[in-house]
């Protein structure tokens, strides 16, 4: 039987208000109602991921057409600890194929910018350092751990970094390249430089942030969450 609307914690819609509401509360109670009901090996695993989790190191896509693309970063970002993605939509929304991404959109936040000066103001006010993408970059992907708080900006796949963006970039990176092969496709270099970008660096969100992402990975594991957690008297404004 599919999901009601109200019980299906998995659609985009849905996940966004779950975190909206999420962002609001605590967690504990969530927390107390629905993790009885997840096995010991799933409440083992959730507590192992988020405690590696990376708010130091977020990824900057400007402008994403190919949703292929998009769904190969985002699964990247998963993987590497990463798990805020900001997009500047300037010509399109943000689509990610469901295909390649296999489920690891509803583990990494994606925060749309529709103008790069928000993005960039956004970005400042978390003290991050942004560093771009180029062939001549001062940077090499092993100097990306040295950066206390990284934003990694990653251009568009037809016309690179737009020039607001590239201006507001602090350093560029490269990628060295041995072959005839001028540039890589941006989920490449992508995996790459988070690849470097994150190696051995601790995970750093503090316990409340680590206790709100362990009640929206319940939500999303146990069945029928949202008619528990209200069977219960547990109310998220979603």
């Amino acid at each position: 039987m599919s999901d009601s609307p109200r019980t299906n914690a998995r659609s985009p819609k849905r996940r966004l208000a779950l975190r909206r509401a999420l962002a609001q509360q605590a967690g504990d109670d969530i927390i107390a109602c629905l993790e009885p009901l997840a096995s010991e090996a799933r409440q083992r695993r959730l507590k192992e991921v988020i405690a590696k989790r990376l708010k130091n190191v977020t990824l900057v896509m400007d402008a994403p057409h190919d949703p292929h693309n998009g769904a190969a970063i985002m699964r990247s970002c998963d993987a590497f600890g990463v798990y805020t993605v900001h997009v500047v939509e300037r010509q399109e929304a943000f689509a990610a194929s469901g295909a390649v991404a296999r489920g690891t959109e509803r583990w990494v936040d994606v925060l749309a910018h529709t103008e790069v000066d928000d993005a960039v103001a956004t970005l400042r006010r978390g003290g991050y350092t942004l560093v771009g993408t180029h062939p001549e970059g001062e940077l090499l992907p092993q100097d990306l751990r040295a950066i206390d708080r990284l934003a990694l900006v990653m251009g568009n796949e037809h016309d690179g970094i737009c020039e607001a963006l590239l201006r507001a970039c602090d350093k560029m990176v490269r990628v060295p390249m041995r072959g005839f092969v001028e540039s890589l496709n941006v989920s490449v270099a992508a995996g790459i430089l988070l690849g470097f970008a994150t190696l051995q660096r601790p995970g750093d969100l503090d316990a409340a942030e680590q206790q709100r992402l362990y009640a929206r990975g319940l939500i999303l594991t146990v069945p029928r969450a949202l008619d528990i957690l209200a069977e219960s008297g547990v109310e998220l404004a979603v």
